[in-house]
């Protein structure tokens, strides 16, 4: 499937002036570079649902396997570029202006594979044909942003209202496998707040989900007590693996700091 969008107004964005000039040598470089990616985040949600708030910067999200191409590409063209955290995440600077290149869910290790790219959508972005994100990845790459600072979730509600026709909903749910109690979170928060649009989700994936749950009422707790709070935000739940004795699920560790040379 390959969808044309209409080209994006991105003057709603709000991008800091200054800033207009990178957004429009990155794109065309990302381009040339000839490295598959797609732009995501505040970018994409316009496109799909026409809301629009401003935005600092690009999500450019690719395979693990081009995070490394696509770094190295800006750097030779004499961009400084950082490691943010090897598991999911790189920069590529010019001053104060950078854009991301994100390969994985950040806590929950979902990484981008060639799925991603299977459906085409393009959209006419500072002045460059580029994809973005599909509706399924897009909810893919929200649905673990849940902390005191960020939660996504109206992203993914509004997603589902506007693109739920072309949402592989099957796809999502084999993606969502060892946590599939989040795909439910967001299934409830949909019906909970569309309730006379309940049936934009399909009756089976609903049914699914629910019968896993009665599954899961049976089994006993398990041995380890376990938190899995910073799959959603690592840093709201340190005490409840640093002092109430909790296994964890993800790690966050203490960043370098590397100083930028200007």
């Amino acid at each position: 499937m390959s969808i044309q969008l209409e080209t994006l107004d991105t003057s709603v964005f709000e991008p800091p002036p200054e800033a207009i000039d990178f957004y429009v040598e990155s794109l065309k470089l990302l381009k040339a570079s000839e490295i598959p990616f797609l732009l995501s985040g505040t970018y994409a949600l316009s496109c799909y649902t026409g809301i629009s708030r401003p935005t600092k910067d690009l999500d450019v999200f690719c395979k693990a396997s081009d995070a490394p191409r696509i770094l190295s590409f800006f750097k030779d063209q004499g961009y400084e570029i950082a490691v943010e955290d090897e598991r999911w995440i790189g920069k590529v600077w010019q001053d104060d202006h950078f854009f991301d290149v994100i390969y994985n869910i950040s806590s929950a290790s979902i990484p981008v594979t060639d799925d991603w790219f299977r459906e085409v959508y393009e959209v006419e972005v500072y002045g460059s044909t580029v994809r973005i994100t599909p509706p399924t990845e897009f909810i893919l790459s929200k649905l673990f942003l849940q902390d005191r600072y960020r939660y996504d979730g109206a992203d993914v509600a509004h997603v589902i209202l506007k693109k739920h026709a072309e949402i592989d909903w099957r796809r999502l749910l084999i993606a969502m496998e060892l946590y599939w109690e989040v795909l439910l979170i967001h299934v409830l928060n949909f019906r909970f707040i569309y309730p006379t649009k309940r049936d934009l989700i399909p009756r089976w994936l609903f049914d699914e989900l629910i019968e896993r749950l009665r599954a899961q009422a049976e089994m006993p707790p398990s041995d380890m007590n376990i938190c899995r709070g910073r799959l959603f935000s690592p840093r709201d739940y340190v005490t409840d693996i640093g002092e109430w004795g909790f296994a964890d699920v993800v790690g966050k560790g203490i960043a370098e700091r590397h100083e930028r040379k200007y």
